[in-house]
């Protein structure tokens, strides 16, 4: 734990023992849950399963496009229709558009790789099918704990890890108890998943520890932003997606847009932007903005209302980039590792997927009574699998797409349709994404438009659309290895872009009463996109868990 007086002083610590711990209750940590006890149900067996989620409820902080495919969905529940998951609304129709400053160019549907096609998916919200597995999870026996996020790893003399325990409650500003502190308990387990999402705070350490990345490419990443709105129901297609590339980034940064329409009226509409981009001045917030004033985006939101607002990044790496999932003790699962399959812009049904593999895994040790040893055999499962297959076609999506909208685009078109994903190399990432800022001094500023409070918003009315809550009293979540880094470095060198590319205007450069320059950290509205932690070019931001049931509440998302 962070201090280990307050053990001293309030301890020992509850301990909760369990079978298997799955820290995270997106669709992986849920998918490994449900496994588990469904395997325990078919071998009349008894497993407990404890689930963590530091959201206020299932869902919380459950952020995606999104477009689903089902069939993981269907291997874990293939009566999924009968029991009422909220997949409601099948792809009507696919649209790509390559967007200039006012031109849109839509690409006839006979030329988009298989990838892009989207017959027989769903527009979903994750955030309601995500709610709709824990009431599932619960209903075959799983512990949920929603409101507590898991702090620390634990390990026993052998290095193995042997669970988690959760963070303290009830500290203020400087980590001292107040009145309401509350010790964080143990949740010890024979085996432990991690499933917190990407750039997961006890994964990172995980892959530090044990040196899961060894031989792998750099883990690469890109941030998603998203508004959910209720527009006219002239302009409404239920099933519509449309995806477009090029404007307003340039054609040397990698991202695009997303637009999907659900049921109700409402839409989706997102903007995912590379994490590798090279212009400090840039900001994946604005370019999020502008980008809805292009004319054939613009016309679907003229007299819309906008609903809920959210960030979160992906882990896009892709084959290259995942680490080794197996540990003494436990296993990465879901965008923890980076199952994201970024050419089809899906990453839900590998998560799932990737969640009943481990949970096969995980049953076959416990059945054969080991604990806190390797699930060796989870990672030869992912390799025999269909997942598997599907990201080795998809391996070369983000190495062509960081090459430049126009190359990338037409290589990775003769990768997919004439090569059919089959070609005989393998394209690698050189890079780190903070690795990849140049200093201000050899980049143009760019001039954002001002947002007009009916089409476009500034970043504070987002987010407070997102429901984030922290209390205010308690101690800041991101920390800094060294407070001087920001000015010195960040500033001078980069012009401070912490200040644009937080999607939550966290942080800001303030003149102190002496007139110098100071960072200000507003961590009260963090929506936990981990940005900070990992385009930070010092690697001197690093975002730790804040007390559980803090950060954004999303409705629908």
């Amino acid at each position: 734990m962070k201090d280990r007086s307050l053990l001293e002083q309030y301890g020992p610590r509850e301990t909760m023992e369990y079978d298997v711990v799955i820290v995270g209750g997106g669709p992986a940590g849920l998918a490994a849950a449900i496994k588990l006890k469904q395997l325990a149900l078919e071998k009349k067996r008894e497993i407990s399963v404890c689930v963590l989620e530091k959201g206020g409820e299932i869902g919380a902080h459950i952020l995606s496009g999104a477009v689903m495919d089902p069939g993981a969905l269907t291997e874990l529940f293939p009566n999924w229709k009968e029991l009422g998951a909220p997949l409601n609304t099948a792809v009507s129709e696919d649209r790509f558009l390559f967007l200039g400053a006012s031109s849109a160019i839509k690409t006839p549907v006979w030329m988009l790789p298989k990838c892009f096609h989207n017959e027989g998916n769903y527009v979903i919200s994750l955030a309601n099918l995500v709610r709709w597995m824990g009431q599932q999870a619960e209903g075959l026996g799983v512990d949920i704990f929603p409101g507590f996020a898991a702090d620390e790893i634990l390990y026993d003399d052998a290095g193995s890890v042997i669970g988690v325990a959760t963070g303290n409650m009830g500290l203020d500003r400087d980590g001292k108890p107040t009145a309401a502190f509350q010790l964080g308990m143990e949740l010890q387990a024979k085996y432990t998943l991690f499933a917190e999402g990407s750039r997961g705070q006890l994964g990172k350490q995980l892959i530090e520890k044990f040196a899961l990345d060894a031989g792998r490419d750099p883990q690469v990443y890109a941030l998603g932003l998203k508004e959910l709105w209720e527009i006219d129901p002239k302009m409404h297609k239920p099933g519509l997606v449309v995806h477009t590339a090029g404007w307003p980034l340039d054609a040397s940064t990698y991202g695009g847009s997303f637009l999907y329409h659900l049921e109700n009226n409402q839409v989706m509409v997102g903007y995912v932007v590379g994490l590798s981009y090279s212009n400090p001045y840039l900001s994946p917030y604005e370019e999020f903005q502008r980008y809805k004033t292009h004319p054939e985006i613009r016309k679907f939101f003229e007299g819309g209302k906008r609903l809920a607002y959210g960030a979160r990044t992906i882990t896009a790496g892709g084959l290259q980039s995942l680490p080794k999932l197996s540990f003494a003790g436990g296993a990465l699962i879901g965008c923890e590792a980076g199952f994201l399959n970024g050419s089809r812009i899906k990453g839900s049904h590998s998560a799932i997927a990737s969640g009943m593999l481990a949970a096969g895994a995980t049953f076959e040790a416990l059945g054969a009574a080991r604990q806190h040893d390797e699930l060796s055999s989870f990672q030869e499962a992912f390799k025999q699998s269909p997942l598997h297959e599907e990201l080795h076609v998809a391996r070369n999506f983000k190495p062509w797409m960081s090459k430049g909208l126009y190359l990338g685009s037409l290589m990775f078109g003769i990768d997919q349709v004439l090569l059919r994903g089959k070609a005989p190399w393998t394209l690698h990432h050189a890079h780190a994404d903070h690795e990849c800022l140049k200093p201000a001094a050899q980049c143009q500023p760019i001039a954002y438009p001002k947002p007009d409070g009916k089409l476009t918003f500034d970043r504070l009315s987002s987010v407070f659309i997102s429901n984030t809550n922290h209390s205010e009293d308690q101690p800041i979540h991101l920390t800094l290895k060294d407070p001087s880094v920001p000015v010195n470095v960040n500033l001078a060198l980069y012009a401070g872009p912490e200040s644009r590319y937080c999607p939550a205007g966290v942080y800001e450069f303030i003149k102190n009463t002496d007139g110098q320059d100071q960072l200000q950290i507003n961590a009260q509205n963090c929506v936990h996109c981990k940005t900070c932690d990992i385009k930070d070019p010092s690697q001197n931001i690093v975002w730790v868990a804040p007390e559980g049931g803090g950060g954004p509440n999303y409705p629908n998302m």
